[in-house]
């Protein structure tokens, strides 16, 4: 379905990607760390028997600057790092083991960055090895791991298998050398290739690559090679994500001329074309950017109404509880969350203290529980009922915005439910944005946008 430019134009607003809610800029800025424990030891106690536990490993070090990039990550070339760093994610492991009652049962793993092929295959071994030896691992699991095209060798591949990976995804972003040139992200199709190539002769049986569209230098032709390119290596998945120019808190970002960033009617004719070519080429809209081969196992769980929406993104797999392991990285206890610190230094100092490393966090009150479930709702399955007891809410703040939405043809909606119709899967944030009484309650006070925009 080709979206009219004047709709994406008027749903081109700042809104969150929603991986939790409430969002993070409405998290406290510090955490009561012993009610954080608390949390803990009570959401392990109801969670792991029934669907055991997910597990996030921030593996933060590149050898390189990627200047788009956002994430929490430390540039080096200098290995020798990697022990330290093992040994802490080690500890931290351990302190929340300390909480746990029974082993774990780990159903849900991932590794992200950074770039976690940074380290070697040895060390991922021996770090996996540390974690797994005090925990029971689900029959149902999912593994999957970020991989940088350049440096994911088979070697890497073959030890994650052996370790029950099964997922891998690639950071492409862009095939075009004047791109690639100006992002600092120097990749070769034939790199791309031959990792996805490696990943499905050793077994994997999902891989995924990442696209960014409103990157400097593109243009409707570039990202249509990138696009027909990516589809001739047939990926399982593809995340074609919104660039966030940001550089106010992403100082590689100030390198770029601005001069070079499309224009937002050409960025929203680049995303106009990916998802036409994606749709063309027999993948599957699952929403928030994603996409997905029929036979793949995200969208038979969308189709299934077994999706999952977490801080990794979606996911197949029905976890309450998400630990986050190293520095930045977050945790969700399904009723609370919290953020670990954002510089080695001091991640390094918490864990050496014997301290669980989190600085930021929220405890999610009645309310909250029941609109994260709404924003869930719409995210993952495209529909959610109203509960009678959320009524006065619902009329005060959601139902205002869903007549908006419907006058557009984005939702159908009474005052028992609201379903989400194929025009308006391409805007499912703003759709979600319906239910974030956080942020409408702040939009009524002031107008300084906390998000990038939707598109």
């Amino acid at each position: 379905m080709q979206v009219n430019i004047d709709l994406l134009q008027k749903y081109n607003v700042p809104v969150p990607r929603y991986t939790s809610y409430p969002t993070v800029p409405f998290w406290k800025e510090t955490i009561d760390r012993n009610e954080w424990e608390n949390v803990i030891k009570q959401q392990f106690t109801i969670n792991n028997t029934k669907d055991g536990i997910s597990l996030y490993l921030h593996l933060p070090f590149c050898e390189s600057l990627c200047t788009y990039c956002g994430c929490n990550k430390k540039i080096t070339a200098n290995h020798s790092v990697e022990e330290e760093y093992m040994g802490a994610l080690v500890q931290e492991w351990h302190l929340y083991l300390s909480l746990m009652k029974e082993k774990p049962v780990i159903r849900e793993l991932h590794l992200g960055g950074g770039t976690p092929t940074f380290f070697s295959p040895a060390n991922l071994t021996r770090l996996l090895n540390a974690i797994f030896a005090e925990a029971a691992i689900h029959p149902e699991y999912e593994f999957s791991f970020e991989g940088h095209p350049n440096n994911t060798t088979k070697e890497h591949l073959q030890t994650l298998y052996n370790l029950g990976f099964r997922r891998v995804s690639y950071g492409v972003q862009d095939l075009n050398k004047e791109v690639q040139m100006v992002i600092n992200r120097i990749q070769p199709f034939e790199n791309v290739e031959r990792a996805v190539k490696d990943a499905r002769d050793v077994g994997y049986t999902s891989v995924n690559i990442d696209l960014i569209y409103g990157l400097p230098l593109q243009t409707i032709n570039r990202i249509e090679h990138t696009i027909l390119k990516t589809i001739e290596l047939k990926p399982d998945r593809v995340a074609f994500y919104s660039y966030a120019h940001v550089p106010w808190t992403s100082r590689g970002q100030r390198l770029f001329d601005e001069n070079d960033l499309p224009a937002p009617e050409e960025k929203m004719r680049l995303y106009q074309l990916g998802k036409k070519l994606f749709t063309e080429n027999g993948y599957k809209d699952i929403g928030m950017d994603h996409f997905a081969l029929p036979n793949d196992e995200l969208f038979k769980a969308r189709e299934e109404e077994k999706l999952h929406r977490n801080f990794m993104g979606y996911t197949t797999q029905q976890t309450n509880m998400l630990i986050g392991l190293g520095v930045s990285s977050i945790s969700d206890a399904g009723i609370a969350f919290a953020q670990n610190y954002k510089t080695i230094h001091e991640y390094y100092a918490a864990v050496s203290n014997g301290e669980l490393p989190v600085t930021k966090g929220y405890f999610l009150t009645g309310e909250d529980l029941s609109f994260k479930k709404y924003i869930l709702n719409i995210s993952c399955n495209g529909y959610t009922l109203f509960k009678p007891e959320h009524m006065q809410l619902l009329q005060e703040f959601t139902f205002p915005e869903l007549v908006k939405l419907e006058a557009d043809g984005l939702v159908i909606w009474n005052e028992e439910s609201v379903k989400v119709t194929a025009l308006g899967m391409h805007f499912i944030r703003n759709i979600c944005k319906a239910f974030d009484l956080q942020l409408l309650r702040r939009e009524m006070v002031s107008a300084k946008p906390l998000f990038s925009k939707a598109i």
